[in-house]
């Protein structure tokens, strides 16, 4: 697995041998960060379930100012560490080694621009870390919300202060976009 654009570009990244932590693939990253790109640039970013990183990195690489990583596994944590030393990215990175619902209270008064989740499929996650985003004030005006999740998963309904902008599939996997305030405009545009 590698880094695909930015500074960054072409930088392999650690992972896990077995199947304990499934890699975000090249494809779905790529779709996901065309979607938000204009919004990379300064963004301070939230990773949850963030695995060995590589969406919080990708967007690192691509211009972000800031990425928070919550990874509650041992070893995926550490290999976390490595990524963001081995790529110079420590200076721009917090990871937190705990179960999300415990990050998120921790990261209570912080604000973030993009927060990407790729939690393990079929396991209800989304649905509760979108309400703790919402309610703890953890989105920046226009922020937006980008969530993995099995292609036969229905996209759990955003809760107040969310809107859901759109689902895309790509073979086994989907990304759903949800973005902060009404749906009435206010929220984020592009394709």
């Amino acid at each position: 697995m590698r880094i695909l654009a930015g500074e960054a570009r072409g930088r392999p990244l650690r992972t896990p041998a077995g199947r304990a932590t499934r890699p975000t693939s090249a494809r779905m990253r790529e779709a996901l960060f065309a979607r938000c790109q204009g919004q990379l640039p300064g963004a301070r970013v939230l990773d949850l379930f963030a695995g060995t990183g590589s969406l919080g990195l990708e967007a690192l690489s691509r211009g972000a100012a800031h990425a928070t990583f919550v990874e509650v596994a041992e070893p995926a944590s550490r290999l976390l560490n490595d990524n963001v030393r081995q790529l110079g990215f420590a200076a721009q990175s917090r990871v937190l080694r705990l179960p999300v619902a415990r990050a998120l209270h921790r990261l209570a008064g912080d604000r973030f621009d993009l927060v990407v989740l790729d939690p393990p499929y079929g396991q209800g996650e989304i649905g509760p870390a979108l309400q703790q985003l919402s309610l703890l004030g953890l989105l920046a005006p226009g922020a937006t919300v980008m969530a993995v999740h099995g292609a036969r998963e229905e996209a759990p309904p955003p809760p107040t202060g969310l809107f859901l902008v759109d689902t895309r599939r790509f073979g086994d996997s989907a990304v759903t976009r949800y973005g902060e305030g009404s749906g009435s405009g206010d929220g984020p545009e592009g394709p």
